[in-house]
Order: C-alpha cells, then structure tokens, then sequence
C-alpha cells in the first residue's frame, strides 16, 4: 500500500501542493485528475523521489521512502512523450532498465518476450522503434515500463498525444493490461473519460489541494464541491439555503424549494445533473424555461434553456424531438434526482 501523509512542496512563492493526503490498495488503480497546474506532476514527482516535498511524507507498505533513491523505490514511471531512445530497437528499449538492474541475459530475454506478448505486440523485438505507429510506441513504453516487475507504476499523462480514436481503444486496453497483471498504479490525468474508464478511484485536485476522493461514481453522481461539478461538466448549480418546513428540511432556490434527507442550516448549491431531467412534466419537480441553444453532438443533444436569471443545460438522447428556438418547455425530475453540495 502506498500513503501519502500531508504533503506540501511550494517552488518559490508559488505553492503547489497543500496537505496533500490520500492511499493506494495493493492491486487499486487511482487516478489523479484535475486541471493543469493543479499539483499532479509535482506530485507524482515526490512520490517517485524526483522531488523532495518540504512537509509530509510518502510511505510504503508502513515504511517512509524518505532518503530512498528513485532507483531503490521499485516503482514504475511512464511519460506522456514515452521517452523512448530512437537509436535502440524495441528488445533493447524494453531491456534498458533490466540491464541497469544487472539482470541475467537470460533472464532479461525472458520479460521482453513477456512484457512484448502481454502489450499485443509480440514478435516487435527487432523492429525500429521510428517505424512504428504512435498506439506501438506507447505499448513499447509501457512494456518497459512493466517489465521490472515495479511494484508500482506511476502514468503521466501516458494518452495525451494520441489522437481520440485511438485513445479511446488503448484506454480499454490499459485497463486490461493493468487489471490482468494486479498492478497497483497512479495514473495522471485532466481528461474525466479517462479516469471515468481506467481508475477505481480517483483523488481530484484543484490549486495544490484535495477537492474529492471517491469511485468515479461517487464523484460524477455526487459532487463533493461546486468546483468538482464545474470540472465534471455539470455547470447547473443553483444557490439556495436550507430552511425547516415544520421537520422537514427544504433547500429554498429562485426556481422553487428541494425537500433534503439532512436538517443541516445554511447556504448550499443545488445541482440539477444533465442527464437527469426529463423533457416533461411527469416528474414532481417542474421548471419551465425558454429554448435559446440547441446542439447536436453525435451521440446525444444538448439544450440550453433561459429559467428566470438562470441558464441550466441538459442533455438527451438523439431521437428525443426538441422544438425550435424560442420555444417553451418544461423540464421535469423527481426531488431526489437534484445534488445538494454544501459550501
């Protein structure tokens, strides 16, 4: 298990990182998400040994890693630009690290051939690593990065200068990799769809901080901030505060009142996720608004609709009939469907 106990790291006056805390399971793939410049990379940093962090502390299976050279921690690093040498051949990339670590000839043989089957690449020791197609150069990649067994393998943006198809069908295929070998990663991300698809938890961060740590279910169902909804793409936040209805605790809002399970006082937001309105009036909580945007976007349709002062967006199937623009609507859904996010 890895930890991390309150790191913090500033570069100057510039803070990077603030009580930063969190833990890795044995086998548990956790993603790092947020925007750029929020900390990931110094973070990863630190706990590779690159960097030193000026408070906290990274420790692994109980043991702290200060003082322990990057070459002595076992861990696995793999970069967005894959840092392949242009001058090696597939075998002899793969190999590099196995012959730093004074591994057996045989022996380094042997995990390339491994490494290179497990990655869909076999029979690639010989070919040029220039001649090869950018998803063949990330396998190459991660295969050296798999093939000194780390006991942790850290990812830094590994897919972000691949092109969307084929990011989307390596993402399916890190994850089968990964999860095949029980291989406990950390992997850096600002793209939600990735760590949506590959962790089974995720640490968002926002300015050197912990915005949210949770399943990518916890945190798109249930936004702990108004920051991480924002960053989810989920911009239909309504301020309001609570109040008591007699025992009932209700959230007052310009666009009506949300009845809530909790009798906590004081000044929320109320989320309305995109994807959970109905373009009717079946649900128990209606708004009415006026039709100003319509989008198409392939495989679903995004409307905008102008509610009193607000602007709330939603999204729906492609065979869902939208009027034209200017129209009225109503929207409805059911008072449990709205997020209550406490400030």
């Amino acid at each position: 298990m890895l930890q991390i106990k309150s790191i913090y790291k500033s570069f100057g006056d510039k803070v990077a990182l603030s009580g930063v805390s969190f833990e890795v399971g044995q086998g548990e793939i956790v993603a790092l998400l947020g925007p750029s410049g929020c900390g990931k990379s110094t973070l990863l940093g630190i706990i590779a040994g690159l960097l030193a962090a000026d408070q906290g502390e990274v420790c692994w299976e109980g043991s702290s890693l200060a003082g322990v050279p990057v070459h002595l921690r076992g861990f696995g690093l793999m970069f967005q630009d894959f840092a392949l040498f242009p001058h090696l051949n597939v075998a002899a990339n793969i190999a590099f690290g196995l012959q730093m670590a004074k591994l057996a000839p045989i022996e380094i043989q042997r995990r390339v051939e491994e490494t290179l089957e497990l990655v869909g690449l076999p029979g690639f020791e010989k070919r040029d690593v220039n001649t090869l197609s950018g998803g063949e150069q990330q396998r190459v990649a991660l295969a050296r990065s798999l093939a000194t067994h780390p006991c942790l393998l850290m990812l830094d943006e590994p897919l972000g200068s691949l092109d969307r198809t084929l990011r989307e069908r390596l993402m399916v295929e890190l994850k089968s990799i990964l999860r095949g070998m029980q291989q406990t990663a950390i992997y850096v991300t600002h793209d939600q769809e990735e760590a949506f698809i590959l962790a089974d938890r995720i640490v968002l961060m926002r300015a050197g901080q912990v915005e949210q740590i949770g399943t990518p279910q916890q945190v798109y169902c249930q936004p702990a901030t108004p920051f991480v909804a924002r960053f989810m793409d989920m911009t239909n936040l309504i301020p309001g505060d609570i109040t008591l209805e007699g025992t009932q605790p209700v959230v007052n809002t310009v666009l009506g009142r949300f009845p809530i399970a909790h009798a906590a006082r004081g000044a929320v937001s109320v989320l309305i996720r995109p994807d959970s309105a109905r373009l009717d009036s079946s649900g128990k909580f209606q708004l009415h608004g006026k039709l100003i945007e319509h989008t198409f976007r392939g495989s679903s349709q995004r409307i905008q609709l102008q509610i009193g002062n607000q602007e709330l967006s939603f999204h729906f199937p492609i065979s869902t009939p939208i009027p034209s623009l200017g129209s009225s609507l109503t929207i409805s859904l059911e008072p449990d469907e709205a997020v209550i996010i406490y400030q």
